[in-house]
């Protein structure tokens, strides 16, 4: 009987002990999992603020102080059904950010056209995939290029590994479009073409509206206030679909983190911020920054979960078991030695940062912070609906959390020393390139004294010369008039020879008798 009380007591401590392992792929997948269930992340959401509510409520259950924070956005569109229809096809569609604002709710039949006069019908507009997240001057060129064509609304395909409707993160300063620009997958090019070449029309119907002064809000939890070396942990919570592993392993490590911070009650003052608005213009993170983000000299690192840092990589259309390729560890100078060595497991290329991070590290590093580190990458059905649960998984999971808990331990436990090493080695580097600098600088100096030198001296050479054909002279007009001696007029011959090299002739030269 004591064995088996024994062997029980063994079971239930192991299995205690397996719950309590919050950077077990298995704990992690079921927090993306539960992010994945609230839907929509788009800004402004029923998903956004619950989201938001089940972020405070893990990290008030952690025992951390939460609050939230404010965050107002001048406008968002809100979509409640969009689709585009040809050759009795219907096929989901998603307006592109901005619409015109007199066109947020519309209803349009015309024929598809791709080339020719398509002044009142329908273009069909291709951008192609340029693994960009964010709408740029290319993008806007293509598009106004193709307003200026007078069509009734314009069909957009862009181009990514899914084939499916893809956004470009945008901004609250763009300018809505003259014309409705509505995006399909390019799996749906054949109904389209099937269109053109019957002539029968395309009908978009899109029901939305506008909304102003949009609320959200970002979530900030603070542990060891005042005590130890202040670090930021930073993810963004929203985007344009469900995002389930383009935003859902980077909060699952944020919440891993968070909880390992918790347990071992760590030395040391942490800022956990959940930032909304990504998809908008990075509108949280520009708030924090400006309002309750520790000043940066008081900041020791800045830890950032950004997009797709665990997702399954494809080969040949077909899923993989490893993890995606195109995922970046973003860093400062700084943190390079730190994250070689809490990385090393963790396949990811290396962005080392001097002039502009990525995603909203950019506006971390644009702030003023130098020492961070964070995650960031891509994924087949990145920015696109097709983003589910069966992107990501347990084993692919579990190593990115163990090296960020690992890299941020490291952080707490070294202190300034846990990026001293590498700042010491750049300022060593900047002050070799400046030796560098300065001795080079040295010898231009050197060569135009020289070259100064030899100038002077072809001078020196002309006036010389005239004063010797002088001296000539002098010396005749001497020997006729019987004056014993020229010293002075000699002595300047001499310095002539001299600074021509030598004496190409030997004569006397003491008096004349």
């Amino acid at each position: 009987m004591r064995l088996i009380f024994i062997a029980t007591m063994a079971v239930l401590m192991v299995g205690q002990a397996a719950a309590k392992d919050v950077l077990s792929g298995a704990s992690l997948y079921a927090d993306v999992a539960r992010y994945e269930s609230f839907g929509l992340h788009r800004f402004g959401s029923p998903g956004d603020r619950a989201t938001a509510d089940w972020i405070a409520g893990e990290m008030k259950q952690a025992g951390f102080e939460v609050s939230f924070q404010p965050v107002v956005l001048g406008r968002q569109y809100v979509v409640e059904q969009a689709s585009a229809e040809a050759s009795g096809t219907s096929i989901e569609a998603t307006p592109f950010w901005w619409p015109p604002e007199d066109k947020a709710s519309f209803h349009l039949s015309a024929l598809l056209a791709r080339e020719g006069d398509v002044a009142g019908k329908i273009l069909w507009l291709e951008l192609p995939f340029d693994r960009g997240a964010y709408l740029g001057p290319a993008h806007r060129a293509a598009i106004a290029e193709a307003a200026a064509r007078k069509p009734a609304a314009i069909l957009l395909t862009i181009g990514n590994p899914a084939d499916d409707r893809f956004a470009y993160n945008v901004t609250q300063e763009d300018v809505p479009w003259p014309v409705p620009v509505m995006v399909v997958g390019a799996r749906s090019r054949a109904t389209f073409e099937r269109a053109i070449a019957s002539g029968e029309p395309v009908t978009f119907d899109v029901k939305g509206h506008y909304e102003r002064d949009v609320a959200g809000r970002n979530v900030i939890a603070e542990t060891g206030a005042g005590r130890g070396p202040t670090i930021v942990v930073s993810t963004p919570m929203t985007g344009w679909y469900s995002c389930v592993c383009e935003r859902g392993p980077g909060i699952a490590n944020f919440l891993a983190l968070a909880r390992t911070v918790a347990a071992e009650k760590w030395p040391a003052h942490l800022v956990f911020i959940a930032t909304a608005g990504h998809e908008i213009g990075h509108g949280g993170m520009e708030l924090f920054l400006k309002h309750g983000a520790p000043a940066p000299k008081d900041t020791l690192a800045w830890i950032h979960f950004g997009s797709s840092n665990a997702c399954y990589g494809f080969a040949e259309g077909a899923r993989t078991e490893r993890p995606e390729e195109e995922r970046y560890l973003v860093l400062s100078k700084s943190a390079v030695a730190l994250t070689d060595e809490a990385f090393a497991g963790v396949a990811a290329k290396r962005l080392v940062t001097e002039k502009q991070a990525v995603g909203e590290l950019r506006d971390v590093h644009a702030a003023g912070y130098p020492n961070f580190l964070g995650m960031a990458g891509r994924h087949r059905t990145f920015h696109t609906p097709s983003d589910d649960l069966g992107a990501t998984g347990p084993e692919i999971l579990e190593p990115v959390a163990r090296a960020f808990v690992d890299a941020a331990r490291k952080i707490v436990e070294r202190g300034d020393a846990a990026i001293a090493s590498v700042q010491v080695a750049s300022v060593l580097i900047v002050v070799a390139a400046r030796l560098v600098v300065l001795a080079g600088l040295w010898l231009i100096v050197a060569l135009l004294a020289v070259a100064l030198i030899v100038i002077l001296l072809r001078l020196l050479l002309i006036d010389l010369r005239v004063i010797e054909r002088a001296a000539g002279r002098t010396r005749r007009r001497i020997a006729r008039t019987g004056v014993a001696a020229v010293g002075r007029v000699d002595v300047i011959v001499v310095l002539r020879h001299v600074a021509a090299g030598g004496l190409r002739r030997r004569r006397q030269i003491h008096g004349i008798a």
